[in-house]
């Protein structure tokens, strides 16, 4: 969409400014892990930017894309879940990974089933519509229907990937707290669990919308 420039800079300096802040607050960085995790997110951004129509090309368009994501996605969390002890940064990191395979398989799909759900690129930016009760409320009901899909999807997800996980890999399941500490569960119980989050979030919901005509 076309907004002033101005606009975006506040609302980005503000959005990185309260979730640095909240780490600090939260007691789960110091100044420096943000400075440095700040300066990170710097040359990330100057070293993939360049290349993201290309990686996105590539997950739209090639054959074998779904695959390779999973593996890459699922390889890496297996990594980071042999640095250390266990720690709650295992556990987001493997639901950060499983989160981006969903959207980038969803996204592939989308494309394969010839599913245009992004406006033709023609036609962007896209001018902002003026707000009204119609489009307001369309607004408020495509966040709830959505929410509840992706809460409803995380549940049943969950309860079947924990229980699935312990009994394949001999792990007692009564204290489920204890065994999610556990590699072999906490691994595809967030992997999975995830991972279908973020497909359902780039492929059913925009389908169902589309369906009931919220689109």
């Amino acid at each position: 969409y076309q907004y002033p420039l101005v606009f975006g800079v506040i609302l980005a300096f503000c959005w990185c400014s309260l979730v640095c802040c909240s780490r600090i607050y939260m007691g789960m960085h110091s100044i420096l892990d943000v400075i440095a995790g700040f300066l990170y997110a710097i040359l990330i951004l100057a070293v993939f930017h360049p290349l993201v129509d290309l990686i996105d090309n590539f997950n739209l368009t090639y054959k074998y894309a779904p695959l390779i994501i999973i593996s890459l996605h699922l390889a890496l969390g297996i990594f980071s879940f042999t640095l250390d002890t266990w720690s709650t940064s295992r556990g987001d990191t493997a639901q950060i990974l499983g989160c981006g395979a969903g959207v980038a398989c969803g996204s592939h799909l989308n494309y394969l089933l010839g599913l245009q759900l992004d406006p033709a690129p023609h036609t962007l930016p896209l001018a902002l519509s003026s707000l009204s009760v119609a489009v307001f409320g369309k607004a408020i009901l495509r966040l709830l229907i959505g929410v509840i899909v992706l809460l409803l999807t995380r549940v049943a997800m969950k309860r079947a990937t924990i229980p699935l996980a312990c009994k394949m890999f001999r792990v007692p399941a009564e204290d489920v707290r204890r065994a999610r500490q556990r590699m072999e569960v906490e691994l595809p119980y967030r992997y999975i669990t995830y991972g279908m989050v973020g497909f359902s979030l780039m492929f059913i919901v925009p389908c169902l919308f589309q369906f009931i005509g919220l689109s």
